[in-house]
């Protein structure tokens, strides 16, 4: 029996693995880097380690240094969650030799099919339908093709190449990304099935020779070849999901699978469907299955690694119920190329979350949250936040119930993906189950932000207001007065904000009583007829030309992130009186976020296009192109290849033209 188990991993798996262990009885152990000592995950375990360091190569893929914390706290298993060290055959086989229970596949099993081109090879054999698959780039003759990673997996190394033109670079850059990400750059090349649909199925072995599925999953939306919606059962033909469940069996049984493992598919429209991979570990997007199944996939894998068999209701299909959607919550700008995000976590807040990392009884939300009020998000690990899961009798009561917790949450304090997912989830086309991998690249208008362009100035005088009745509630004297009061009323006061689409300027007059007198925007545009309800440092209600519309305003600092029945802005309050500051050089390109600088494509004096690849940044786990914004000469490059840059730092300097 495992009484105290290490979980070699981090953030949202990290709280998910330990929140089943407490409903068992078993003692949990954390390891964490420099950059989480505070984190939730770290606060929760029963004993806590430390790693030195921040980045995960001398952190958490240190295979001696999470042997030794479990020396020291006399952890008798380790669950290895997901990523990391998750599908390393080195590391299971090292925790076994060290006399500890392993919580997850065999090793000889990570290594079947840690090895993608090796694994297609032997489950061919075992009669599992694959694509074409190269490994030299000269045999190909028919585009599009696909460059993938061989070790790894989360989209990481993925490149498509549709013309011969293109495959050498992108070959040579998924080597880089693989090789950062995974330790190992070997890539291999596959046919690209155009409008494909990703779906996978989860298999579950234990050592008394059982291999049984536990469903299909539908993982189409997609952005750079990384899942960000999940669905269960999925919608498919009978047929196809029969087939799918004998094809997945199959390639578990080739490998002699233990523990929890998920066989991954591309579905043609033809409705042929061809192995991509098999991921041998639980799933980020596991908890579609747990609410359809009502297994804990978690308290499985401990079972299972136990030596118990699997009960019964862990090996028949068609006990799924209802339906079930996930979202992952990440902290990036989908409209600036998926740009990573960084900074403080203000407010962390979804409404009507029934349950956190545990099913559901009823129709409802569930939470797996990586972070919480006061988490910093920082520039080492994968830029997930949590995923919001919905579970419904029906796929359009779960996507309507999912859209609207997550338009409703109040996300404050760094940058979302949440408007793109609702969109995404309120668009015709998914509710049609008009879906494939390349949904987001035809589908613009996802990318919009929930609040429109001409609710702004509302959102901005409902800051205004707030931050005054602040300001009027903290008054030492006179706070009963309305903010800003005159005996002679003469200008209205004058409040600057940066938003979203630039600078916004906010006038307003209050009367005596403290009513809204007058009120205009500097944004373009006439001023619809407002009148104030009411004003409170946390919520302002305006009436707009006979609406009544509700704010929630959040103020940090001069940041303020108001929620309202449209969307949420964040807005930050200028100084009156702005201290000066040294002006960019025309043309400066400066870094979004702390990274490094992996490779400069260009040199100074050269002339370029707009759009032309100047410099390679990696940050977060992933390469970021820098481009020219405009035609014109490179005046300066400041770092060179293998720099480390902070936020803000100039990378080139583009004369225009």
């Amino acid at each position: 029996m495992i009484t105290k188990l290490l979980v070699a991993n981090r953030g949202e798996v990290a709280r998910r693995v330990f929140a089943t262990c407490r409903t068992l009885g078993v003692e949990t152990v954390a390891v964490h880097s420099d950059a989480d000592t505070d984190a939730p995950f770290v606060a929760e375990a029963d004993h806590a380690v430390r790693l030195p360091g921040n980045t995960p190569a001398e952190t958490y893929l240190r295979i001696d240094l999470i042997l030794d914390a479990a020396r020291r706290t006399g952890a008798d298993a380790i669950h290895p969650g997901y990523g990391f060290l998750a599908e390393n055959a080195e590391f299971a086989a090292a925790v076994t030799d060290a006399g500890l229970t392993w919580v997850g596949p065999p090793a000889k099993a990570i290594a079947a099919m840690g090895d993608k081109v090796a694994a297609k090879a032997l489950l061919a054999e075992a009669g599992v339908p694959m694509l074409p698959t190269w490994t030299d780039a000269d045999e190909i003759t028919d585009f599009p093709v696909l460059v993938k990673a061989s070790a790894g997996g989360g989209g990481r190394g993925m490149r498509i190449v549709r013309d011969a033109a293109g495959l050498a670079e992108a070959v040579a850059s998924a080597r880089r990304e693989a090789a950062a990400a995974f330790g190992d750059g070997t890539v291999f090349i596959e046919r690209y099935v155009e409008r494909g649909r990703h779906v996978e199925v989860q298999i579950f072995g234990d050592t008394h020779g059982t291999v049984a599925v536990q469903g299909v999953r539908e993982c189409s939306i997609q952005r750079r070849h990384q899942k960000i919606v999940e669905e269960a059962p999925g919608v498919l033909p009978h047929e196809v999901r029969t087939a799918l469940h004998e094809a997945a069996v199959a390639a578990g049984r080739a490998v002699g699978y233990v523990g929890a493992g998920t066989v991954e598919f591309l579905l043609a429209p033809s409705g042929e469907f061809f192995f991509l991979e098999m991921n041998t570990r639980l799933q980020v997007e596991h908890p579609v299955t747990e609410l359809c199944t009502g297994l804990d996939l978690v308290r499985l894998q401990l079972m299972v690694a136990e030596g118990q068999p699997l009960p019964e209701n862990a090996t028949d299909p068609h006990w799924m119920r209802g339906y079930a959607i996930e979202v992952r919550l990440c902290a990036e700008e989908p409209a600036q190329g998926w740009r990573p995000a960084t900074g403080t976590v203000h407010r962390f807040a979804v409404p009507g979350v029934a349950r956190e990392f545990g099913n559901l009884r009823a129709v409802g939300l569930r939470l797996d949250s990586g972070v919480v009020d006061g988490s910093t998000v920082g520039v080492h690990y994968d830029s997930m936040l949590a995923k919001v899961i919905a579970w419904g009798q029906t796929r359009a009561e779960t996507i309507r119930l999912l859209a609207d917790a997550l338009a409703r949450a109040e996300l404050h304090g760094v940058a979302t993906n949440r408007d793109l997912l609702v969109r995404v989830l309120r668009s015709p086309e998914f509710g049609a189950v008009e879906i494939d991998t390349g949904f987001l690249d035809r589908h613009e208008k996802v990318f919009a932000p929930l609040l429109p362009a001409d609710q702004l100035p509302l959102v901005a005088l409902a800051a205004a207001l707030a931050t005054a009745a602040a300001r009027r509630a903290s008054a030492p004297v006179l706070a009963g007065l309305p903010s800003g009061w005159r005996n002679v009323p003469a200008f209205p006061q004058v409040t600057r904000y940066a938003g979203p689409d630039g600078e916004i300027e906010v006038r307003y007059r209050l009367d005596r009583s403290g009513g809204l007198a007058e009120w205009s925007t500097w944004s373009g545009g006439p001023s619809p007829v407002v009148s104030l309800v009411q004003a409170a440092p946390d919520r302002v209600v305006l009436d707009v030309d006979g609406v009544r519309r509700a704010y929630r305003v959040h103020r940090v600092s001069s940041e303020v992130f108001v929620d309202g029945p449209d969307g949420a802005a964040s807005l930050t309050e200028l100084p009156r009186f702005p201290e000066p500051t040294a002006e960019l050089a025309a043309g400066s390109l400066v870094a979004p976020l702390p990274g490094a600088v992996t490779r400069v494509h260009v040199e100074v004096g050269q002339r370029v296009a707009a759009g032309d690849l100047l410099l390679t940044l990696e940050a977060m786990k992933l390469e970021h192109p820098v481009l020219a914004p405009a035609d014109g000469v490179v005046a300066e490059l400041p770092v060179a290849a293998g720099g480390q840059v902070d936020t803000g730092a100039v990378l080139a300097v583009v004369n225009p033209e």
